[in-house]
């Protein structure tokens, strides 16, 4: 007879997100994942592998689930610099308020912390930052045919700064950092781009 899980995966890892994004990996230990989801650990190893396997999971929920939806509305945004500014306002807003305030990125994260020592994770990691960068990358292409950039302005290069900015944003939001003066920093490396403002 096959076994029955008499509890819902997909709850109990996004249960596990949470857990994960708040604390990290060396953190937090599995006896905090029972608690937190309130299943033996059998049950969790059963479905989900070790802390490892479940970390992993995890980590390529939140990108699936919370960053490339993102990065989606960035990169199809047809208004140009304007997307951009709102990418950054929302993500300062995110990081610095509400339910997951210095939470940081949980992407932004496991690039500080132990866990990016995993080649798996690694592999997220970069899928990540080559996502934000195409999608800060179209963003820019569609501000430059709109006659949005100062002349002279390289989409790419700038798209790499502004992907590094966003970890930035997250890392310094995790560490306490204001929303004021994380705005005041978006708006000098903008203009430290040569960005001027779209009509």
């Amino acid at each position: 007879m096959p076994d029955i899980k008499h509890f819902d995966p997909d709850a109990t890892l996004e249960t596990v997100v949470r857990l994960f994004w708040r604390q990290g990996v060396a953190s937090t230990g599995i006896q905090d994942v029972v608690t937190a989801t309130g299943l033996n650990r059998s049950s969790l190893y059963a479905t989900f592998g070790g802390k490892q396997e479940l970390y992993f999971a995890a980590l390529r929920r939140y990108l699936e689930q919370r960053s490339q939806p993102m990065f989606r509305r960035l990169a199809e945004d047809e208004r140009g610099l304007p997307a951009v500014s709102e990418f950054f306002a929302g993500l300062i807003e995110a990081r610095c308020s509400g339910e997951y305030a210095q939470w940081g990125c949980m992407v932004s994260n496991a690039h500080a912390g132990v866990e990016n020592s995993d080649p798996k994770v690694r592999d997220v990691l970069d899928q990540h930052h080559r996502e934000l960068r195409e999608a800060m990358y179209a963003a820019l292409v569609t501000a430059e045919r709109q006659d949005q950039l100062a002349p002279g302005a390289d989409p790419g290069a700038s798209a790499d700064l502004l992907a590094l900015l966003a970890y930035g944003v997250n890392l310094r939001s995790r560490a306490g950092a204001d929303a004021a003066s994380l705005r005041k920093t978006v708006a000098a490396a903008l203009g430290s781009l040569g960005v001027r403002a779209a009509a």
